[in-house]
């Protein structure tokens, strides 16, 4: 399962949702906190790691609904660095899982590209595993280009799209880097106080 699902079959209650939506304003834009897996696994008996694969399910539903309404730039709060703090079991099967899911990207690139889709990696990645950092990048490196506008079957309708994944990211964590960057960068006479 890639993280589009050109053969997601909708229910005729969520066609009608669907067309509902489109008669309104949407979005540019969206985000996502991937929340609750962990409690949507314990409220039915099941492994947390059977959570995060439903979870990652039913994100997948969701891009597909954002990208079948026009929303071309979604992005989600995957993991932040504060689930570091987990067991490390857990830790190390969602960063094995992440790894998974750049391998699917990595096979279905021209599926990527077909959609013009661009994926981006947003984090602390040094934080990441070698091996989760090096699929990321070689994810971001094939779908860089994606940025043409795709025309689809329907008559004037064009889409380019952007997924964002924030991986060992906090926004406190992105703040601080970003101060380090402009201070270094004063010191260097980069940038200027003026």
């Amino acid at each position: 399962m890639s993280w589009y699902n050109r053969e997601y079959k909708y229910s005729l209650i969520q066609k009608f949702a669907l067309n509902v939506l489109k008669q309104g304003v949407l979005p540019k834009h969206v985000a996502f906190i991937m929340d609750g897996n962990r409690r949507f696994a314990a409220n039915r008996g099941l492994q947390k790691s059977e959570g995060h694969r439903s979870g990652f399910s039913k994100l997948t539903e969701t891009i597909t609904w954002c990208h079948d309404l026009g929303i071309n730039e979604v992005s989600v709060y995957a993991f932040s660095i504060e689930n570091f703090k987990r067991p490390e079991s857990e830790v190390n099967f969602l960063m094995n899982l992440a790894a998974e899911k750049f391998r699917e990207f990595i096979d279905k690139n021209d599926e990527l590209t077909e959609h013009g889709v661009c994926v981006r990696v947003i984090g602390n990645l040094s934080l990441l595993p070698p091996e989760v950092r090096r699929l990321a990048a070689q994810v971001m490196l094939l779908t860089r280009h994606n940025t043409n506008l795709v025309v689809l079957q329907m008559p004037h309708y064009c889409f380019r799209a952007t997924l964002n994944i924030l991986l060992a990211y906090t926004t406190r964590d992105e703040l601080t880097h970003a101060v380090e960057s402009i201070r270094l960068g004063v010191q260097e006479g980069v940038i200027r106080e003026e």
